[in-house]
């Protein structure tokens, strides 16, 4: 398998999802503010994306199907970042602070 054909083997891809998912997870874990973890989010809907798009480039008939999908994930992760910036405005706002170990007042 040369470089330049590398593109049509779906085993690319999915290794590339794989190691977003993993760099978000691991962001998650260790991320100490509240927009490390967002972006940390959004590499595993990335992650989501990619493998979406792969099986359906290499498996469904129809490639209107994956196609739509990862246009209702990427609303959905617009969404996401949406209300999750403005929660973090928020909590600066009163807090000053984005790092999680400082907000112990929001345990519940």
């Amino acid at each position: 398998m040369t470089l330049l054909r590398s593109y049509e083997q779906p085993a690319v891809f999915l290794i590339l999802a794989a190691f977003l998912l993993a760099v978000g997870i691991f962001g998650l874990i260790r991320r100490r503010t509240l927009v490390g973890m967002l972006i940390s989010g959004e590499l595993i809907f990335a992650a989501a994306m990619l493998n979406l798009m792969t099986f359906n480039r290499f498996t469904a008939p129809d490639p209107t199907t994956g196609q739509i999908f990862v246009l209702f994930i990427m609303g959905l992760a617009a969404a996401e970042v949406a209300v999750a910036l403005s929660i973090i405005i928020a909590v600066y706002r009163n807090y000053r602070s984005v790092k999680t170990k400082e907000l112990s007042e929001l345990t519940g």
